[in-house]
């Protein structure tokens, strides 16, 4: 199954075992169970930011296209990138439980 498809209509929410800072802008997380850290670039932050509670993609889409200029299809494609890379780090966990 496509990636696309197992997060449709699901909420995504940071993962229990990490912890992250913000560094002026971008973040560092540190995974706790591999025990490596993977860093953020300043759109990926505002990602990051806003998992911190659940959110569908579609929400976190459209808070982008709010806060950055860029192509809705574009932003689409370049967030579910970024979301199955902190998935496949065991960063975010994907789940039925409602979004606010």
């Amino acid at each position: 199954m496509e990636f696309k498809e197992r997060v449709s209509g699901r909420s995504i929410v940071t993962a229990r075992e990490q912890v992250s800072s913000d560094l002026g802008g971008e973040v560092v997380i540190l995974n706790l169970k591999t025990g490596i850290y993977y860093g953020l670039d300043n759109v990926g932050a505002h990602v990051w930011t806003l998992l911190k509670e659940p959110r569908r993609v579609n929400e976190i889409r459209d808070s982008i296209l709010r806060e950055y200029e860029v192509e809705p299809e574009r932003c689409e494609e370049d967030l579910l990138a970024l979301l199955e890379e902190l998935e496949s780090k065991g960063l975010i966990e994907i789940s039925d439980e409602k979004a606010p």
